[in-house]
């Protein structure tokens, strides 16, 4: 009910409570605070019910939450089975993705170092960082490096 508001927070409130009403006052503010509360949730309980008796019986089970953009894709979209998008989601794997656009990147051609590595078994189809690289070409630029950016 209280959100985010930790004990300090109340406490001051409390304080200031006092200060601006008065310990004479407070508790009938207090009590007509708490009646207007109930009022309005009494207000609009019957104004979802009003609601619901004139959609119909084909929205009996209608939740005014579904309202809410999230509650509405987390429920309809996201945990329907028939869409398959769990599938989707469990098939997608980011870093072998990641992975692939850094070798690209670096211009290691990972297809021909599986091939390497199943034939001589040492390559890893990553580039050896540690190892100089040769001078380049004047026309060539110069290497990217993805980590530096």
């Amino acid at each position: 009910m209280f959100f985010d508001i930790g004990p300090m927070e109340m406490i001051a409130l409390v304080i200031l409570a006092v200060l601006v009403f008065g310990p004479d006052k407070l508790p009938k503010v207090i009590q007509d605070t708490m009646s207007f509360i109930r009022k309005v949730r009494a207000f609009s309980d019957s104004a979802k019910e009003d609601i619901r008796k004139e959609l119909g019986p084909e929205f009996k089970d209608f939740e005014f939450e579904d309202l809410n953009p999230k509650t509405y894709i987390r429920k309809n979209i996201l945990e329907n089975e028939e869409l398959g998008l769990q599938d989707l989601r469990n098939g997608f794997d980011f870093r072998k993705e990641m992975a692939e656009v850094t070798d690209a990147v670096n211009g290691t051609d990972t297809t021909a170092a599986a091939a390497a590595a199943g034939s001589a078994g040492a390559a890893t189809g990553t580039p050896d960082r540690l190892r100089k690289r040769e001078a380049p070409d004047k026309d060539e630029p110069p290497p990217f490096d993805s980590d530096a950016t």
